[in-house]
């Protein structure tokens, strides 16, 4: 029996498309007030730019966004007199590092299909 796999991208392109469409959702659900729901795109980002992402340089990036997107929903889900949801409880600090986050990664990513 003879099984064949079909790549996630084209030859020529260097990201996943789930990848650069994760990228973009993420800051749009955070300004949007749909915080807890960007952990959907956050998490594709970074298992698709560890696993599938051939520029090195799209790694770190998504690690970042992961991370800074890790520490308000830590803080959430420990406090025990936390706000209904993720979006009321986290400080407005916390979602411009996430959103330059998300923003640095949409460079590299773009920047890496250009290679």
């Amino acid at each position: 029996m003879t099984v064949t796999t079909t790549p996630l991208t084209p030859v020529s392109r260097g990201t996943p498309r789930a990848v650069t469409i994760a990228s973009w959702a993420v800051p749009v659900m955070i300004v949007g007030q749909f915080a807890m729901l960007a952990s959907i795109p956050v998490a594709i980002t970074l298992v698709g730019a560890l696993a599938y992402v051939r520029d090195r340089a799209v790694r770190p990036a998504a690690v970042l966004l992961a991370a800074t997107y890790a520490i308000p929903l830590t803080i959430w889900l420990t406090r025990p007199d936390g706000a209904p949801s993720l979006s009321k409880d986290m400080h407005p600090g916390f979602a411009a590092l996430i959103v330059a986050a998300s923003a640095a990664l949409i460079v590299t990513v773009h920047h890496s299909g250009r290679r």
